[in-house]
């Protein structure tokens, strides 16, 4: 007789219940200085990379309210492509996970004028009162953003989603 070992699925991840200390710095704004940025979007077909570039992260902000529970922090990130093209990337609502060392970001992708939903997964590097530095990945789903948006990837080339990553030290 031959036993089967079935896998089982992991809890959710746990939200910042209040434990430990809060994942973003003390209230105020905070920018990122362009040498300590970096953004490279890549296009995947199936498990393969058929295309990589780095683009230019022109502006990079957090605003952290203070102490109003209302208010969400606002994270937003401003691209510029080869061709010139404008590109800007808001928060809309900031979710932290793993006792504040994760951030689940819902955000709007404005390309041309066009609103796109966006969720982008932060990862906490470090954290002090007056900094904070993280790196994050967003998928997008590349045949809905180019019909969307009318955005596309370089030349002609196969590709079924688009990985965007961020580096970011805001201080």
């Amino acid at each position: 007789m031959t036993t089967v070992t079935l896998p089982t699925v992991p809890p959710p991840p746990e939200s910042h219940g209040g434990t430990g200390p809060p994942p973003l710095p003390l209230p105020g704004r905070y920018a990122v200085a362009p040498d300590r940025s970096l953004v490279e979007l890549t296009a995947w077909y199936g498990p393969l990379a058929t295309g990589r570039h780095r683009v230019t992260l022109t502006g990079a902000s957090l605003t952290v309210p203070d102490g109003s529970e209302q208010q969400q922090p606002e994270f937003r990130f401003e691209f510029t492509g080869r061709a010139g093209a404008r590109s800007v990337l808001v928060s809309e609502q900031v979710d932290s996970f793993d006792g504040g060392r994760r951030l689940r970001l819902l955000a709007d992708l404005e390309v041309r004028g066009v609103a796109f939903p966006a969720l982008l997964w932060l990862r906490v590097v470090e954290r002090a009162d007056d900094r904070l530095l993280v790196v994050g990945t967003a998928r997008l789903p590349y045949r809905l953003l180019r019909r969307a948006t009318g955005f596309r990837f370089g030349r002609p080339r196969p590709a079924t989603r688009l990985r965007l990553l961020v580096a970011a030290e805001f201080a």
